[in-house]
């Protein structure tokens, strides 16, 4: 009975703010519209997955083969080895491009030069609107063997040049440096933004106690803006499956020699279209990918509503 005055009562207030707040209604109406055409309806293509559908042919007219492209995805012979780079190489670039935001954050807080501040926040920005294509050429001429930053450096010094490009082993390690590299100056927005909104006089009555920086860090800034780590925690959870396709397509492309540490599932997946057509077993290789992104977050927002429950998505 309780549940159902509840309800009741949640319906009544939704339909107030529809009344009261009909130009934030109109606005959202626009961003819904977008997701609905761009994010929603692209998603009924997935049922490629389990037809032998060819470009050109009608849906109805394909074959349906049911979970044929499912097995044959899993069957593939270099499936272990991609799914491992995708978990190590994700799960870095997560971490680090989860952590670094929120150390460059508070560091960020810290500088009280106003000018200076504004201008670091400028430059660590500015990589992010760099598209993958430009850091691709950047990282070539950067190690290239003959003519790169790195070994024409080495050279100057007496040293041996080095063939990074056929340096497995260092490749995982450079591809999550360039993405902390390209990503971590604009994830700060969201912390920074957290972080202004503090109620200055926690901060002052810390100093009076005699806190100092680490202190007011530890025990103020970051409890205040653990609702924003704990959110965006839980989105990036989702992208651990999910492997940046222009990153690895723009920097490593199809170099034979660092494959065995840089193929990822949607590297693979790709070149697997690009030369046995099968678009079943790419529609099963996404949709496989957003399913286990789907079921990740969802424990993970399971185990937060247990601990923290405001703290939760939903």
């Amino acid at each position: 009975m309780k549940s159902k005055e509840q309800r009741a009562k949640k319906r009544k207030e939704l339909i107030r703010s529809f009344r009261t707040q009909r130009q934030m209604w109109a606005i959202s109406a626009v961003a819904i519209l977008w997701a609905i055409i761009f994010c929603y309806i692209p998603m009924l293509g997935n049922v490629i997955a389990f037809f032998d559908y060819t470009p050109g042919q009608s849906l109805v007219d394909c074959k349906f083969v049911g979970l044929k492209y499912w097995i044959d995805f899993f069957q593939l012979p270099d499936m272990g080895r991609v799914f491992r780079n995708t978990l190590v190489i994700s799960g870095l670039s997560m971490t680090v491009g989860f952590v670094a935001p929120i150390v460059f954050a508070l560091l960020l807080n810290e500088i009280h030069h106003t000018l200076f501040k504004k201008v670091v926040q400028t430059i660590s920005y500015l990589p992010y609107f760099i598209s993958w294509v430009v850091v691709g050429a950047f990282v070539y001429n950067l190690f290239n063997y003959e003519f790169g930053a790195v070994n024409t450096f080495l050279k100057s010094v007496g040293l041996d040049p080095v063939d990074i490009y056929s340096n497995k082993g260092a490749w995982p390690f450079i591809l999550v440096a360039f993405s902390a590299f390209k990503n971590v100056g604009y994830g700060t927005v969201m912390y920074l933004a957290s972080i202004v909104n503090i109620d200055d006089h926690l901060f002052e009555a810390a100093e009076l106690d005699g806190a100092n920086m680490w202190q007011k860090i530890r025990h103020i800034t970051i409890p205040c803006i653990r609702p924003t780590i704990v959110i965006l925690f839980l989105l990036a959870i989702g992208t651990i499956m999910k492997g940046d396709f222009q990153m690895f397509w723009q920097v490593t492309g199809n170099n034979p020699m660092v494959l065995e540490t840089t193929d990822v599932i949607d590297t693979y997946v790709t070149r697997s279209l690009l030369t046995l057509q099968e678009f079943g077993m790419t529609s099963a290789a996404g949709l496989y990918q957003s399913g286990i992104s789907f079921v990740l977050v969802l424990i993970a927002n399971r185990l937060v509503k247990k601990v923290e429950p405001d703290y939760a998505l939903f």
